[in-house]
């Protein structure tokens, strides 16, 4: 139901949606929003493998943007769940472009959280001439020492959650937690991938919120798309190399951008977003002070809807 407290819009229906195939393995499905006349605009998800959720559609004035969401490569509708050949950074960029030239769209802004934020900002260094601005959230830019921190710097804020996490490992594999998880979640056989999927989704999980929130239950769909494509995607440093996406800035630093973050983010610490937002001397830094990485938190939320809401206004966020 409708949350009035909330500082969301009203929960929204697509108009249309539908599933696009993009090479012969995958297919990925789409969905729009909105007014078709309306600011266009594309929502990346997190993850990666994280999927689309209705709350996602709720960051938008349905009157004023024409929303255009989708699941990445395997993740959430899209097919094959979880697959991670032909599944790399620059195919994903490839995939923005098609729905946005099947959409007949010229132009739109780009919104981005987490994963989310890392590909807005490959997307727009590739394609800035197709980019109105950015709303980015939890930014994460997938250097060597953000990929260490998620898996080894939570033992300093949850270390009762990393220890569940490495009690599955043998004590000679450790050392590289990332590999050890790798070679468990991407074995064909279902009793060794699922228990490593679905304990690296709770790993993840258990850290989203600032304040603890009731677990959900397992969910299939989330935990493969996420631990496969998590560690796929963290093995090969999102196919950067490393603080590519900084070194690139020059080729979006001329657009409209802000940067929404959460002070306790333990997933993409609040570090990012500064490294990020001094290298884009026109960007504007939120830095929510009672929020931690999720989008759903009500600081996040605020911000990114107000985000939205200046946009519409004034195609800017100063």
């Amino acid at each position: 139901m409708f949350d009035p407290t909330s500082p969301l819009f009203p929960p929204v229906l697509p108009s249309r949606h539908g599933m696009l195939a993009v090479d012969d393995l995958h297919t990925i499905y789409w969905e729009e929003v909105g007014n078709p006349q309306g600011i266009p605009v594309v929502f990346l998800h997190g993850g990666p493998g994280a999927g689309l959720s209705p709350q996602h559609r709720r960051f938008f004035d349905p009157e004023q943007y024409r929303v255009i969401l989708f699941d990445q490569r395997g993740a959430g509708k899209s097919l094959p769940l979880g697959e991670c050949r032909n599944n790399t950074t620059q195919l994903l960029v490839d995939d923005i472009e098609r729905l946005r030239v099947m959409c007949g769209i010229e132009q739109w802004l780009v919104f981005g959280g987490s994963w989310g934020s890392t590909l807005a900002l490959a997307y727009g260094q590739a394609h800035p001439e197709r980019c109105l601005g950015f709303i980015l959230r939890g930014i994460f830019l997938c250097t060597q020492a953000e990929v260490d921190w998620f898996l080894y710097g939570a033992q300093w804020f949850h270390p009762e959650v990393h220890a569940e996490f490495v009690a599955p490992i043998p004590p000679a594999e450790r050392g590289n937690l990332l590999q050890a998880y790798v070679d468990r979640i991407m074995s064909d056989d279902p009793s060794i991938h699922w228990p490593a999927v679905r304990a690296w989704s709770r790993f993840e999980g258990r850290r989203v919120f600032l304040m603890p929130q009731a677990e959900d239950p397992p969910s299939d769909t989330l935990d493969l798309g996420v631990g496969r494509l998590e560690s796929h995607y963290m093995a090969k440093l999102g196919f950067f190399s490393e603080d590519q996406l900084l070194r690139n800035m020059e080729r979006i630093a001329h657009l409209p951008a802000v940067i929404v973050q959460g002070r306790y983010d333990v997933i993409c610490p609040p570090v990012s977003a500064w490294r990020l937002h001094q290298a884009w001397p026109g960007s504007v830094l939120n830095m929510v002070p009672d929020a931690g990485h999720g989008a759903m938190e009500k600081g996040i939320s605020r911000a990114l809807v107000g985000a939205t809401e200046q946009f519409k206004k004034s195609r800017g966020f100063v």
